[in-house]
């Protein structure tokens, strides 16, 4: 067993090896420029990038020619959330999204508050699901995009976006999903929304590509785009395409669909025996969004008189990451935690642990063991305070 366990998927995955072997000669013998047609070096190119569009379609139940790929989920955000807004800025000036989204769409939203647009950011229940009565209050005849995460990256709760499309459709505003840490972990069907965002590092393949879809009938979604340049990506995507990325992307996502049923089942018994045997050894242990729909392999837990930072410098052997995010240099209690109503005390105590393809039940059996030994240790040591 290698030490650390990596118990962090949702930060980032690492590559399969199946999938940097389909990169590789994308590097070197492949290495043409796909938007050259005059050559095979830029036909084999085009080729492979075309084969990954069609790939990554089929993951989440997609055409190919409605996939953008991108930098990442960070960049396909910005795109779908701005470029929607501006583009139907002539029907209404008005998004709605929720308190517990990814700072790029939070950011993406403040940035179109700067430019005279008006969000509203609807709360959510405890266990971090939206409520469809307040979801559907805040929506207006001016209201252009609703973007609804698929599934939170800290608590790994997923929404119900059937139910919200309904409510979305009937006052004629388009749905926006960052669907980054469902998709590959779960089935993500594009059936029930308008624009989906994806990245390949999330699901076993390369750091640096994501993906955008881009509904293209019923009703055809326009967007404006944000980088001028060649025609890339049907215009939408100025900049040379990142070939050996796309590849990796592509095979991810061929792998995911493959793999996606066993995995899921495995990865969720995995986190209820962590869980489980956590709760069985500790007590004043609180799993958060335990009774909402979850990912299967993520864990929010938060240990009463217990601070994450500390807790997190015991685990030399575990690699996690903290329920806090910082800002600038400061602790801020995570704006997620806080919105299912952590006090700031309870948020600096909380945990993410995220289990993955990688991940063993003999890793599990040491990381619970390690947990109990550093969270009994610190509360030996005495009570603290959120800093």
């Amino acid at each position: 067993m290698k030490l650390p366990i990596y118990l962090d998927y949702n930060a980032t995955t690492p590559t399969d090896r199946r999938v940097l072997e389909a990169m590789l000669p994308y590097f070197s013998e492949h290495f043409g420029n796909a938007s050259s047609k005059g050559h095979p070096y830029g036909w084999a190119a085009d080729e492979a990038v075309e084969q990954a569009r069609a790939d990554v379609a089929a993951l989440i139940g997609a055409q190919p020619r409605e996939i953008v790929f991108t930098s990442g989920a960070t960049e396909a955000a910005n795109l779908a959330i701005k470029g929607a807004a501006e583009a139907y800025a002539s029907k209404g000036r008005h998004i709605v999204t929720t308190q517990v989204e990814h700072r790029a769409v939070l950011e993406s939203c403040k940035s179109l508050e700067r430019r005279g647009f008006t969000v509203t950011y609807v709360p959510v229940n405890a266990d971090g699901v939206v409520e469809i009565d307040a979801l559907a209050a805040a929506l207006t005849d001016q209201t252009t995009i609703v973007a609804v995460m698929w599934a939170n990256n800290e608590t790994g709760v997923m929404q119900p976006i059937p139910e919200i499309n309904r409510v979305v459709r009937e006052r004629g505003a388009l749905l926006m999903t960052d669907a980054t840490q469902a998709v590959g972990k779960v089935p993500v069907s594009v059936e029930h929304v308008d624009l989906l965002v994806c990245s390949a590092h999330k699901f076993y393949g390369p750091k640096g590509t994501g993906a955008l879809w881009i509904r293209q009938s019923r009703p055809r979604v326009r967007l404006l785009r944000l980088l001028d340049g060649g025609g890339h990506e049907g215009g939408l995507r100025a900049g040379t395409q990142n070939v050996p990325g796309i590849v990796g992307m592509g095979a991810a996502a061929r792998i995911a669909l493959e793999e996606l049923a066993g995995e899921q089942e495995r990865l969720a018994a995995l986190r209820d025996r962590f869980e489980a045997d956590l709760a069985r050894v500790l007590e004043g242990v609180q799993v958060q969004g335990k009774a909402a729909p979850r990912l299967p392999q993520t864990s929010s837990m938060t240990f009463k008189d217990v601070r994450a930072a500390d807790l997190m410098l015991a685990l030399r052997s575990l690699a996690v990451s903290a329920g806090s995010a910082c800002s600038s240099g400061t602790p801020a209690p995570s704006h997620v935690l806080k919105a299912i109503g952590l006090s700031d005390d309870e948020a600096a105590a909380t945990i993410r642990f995220s289990l993955g393809r990688f991940t063993t039940e003999e890793e599990i059996a040491f990381a619970v063991n390690e947990i109990a030994r550093a969270v009994c240790e610190q509360r030996q040591a005495g009570p603290v305070a959120a800093g």
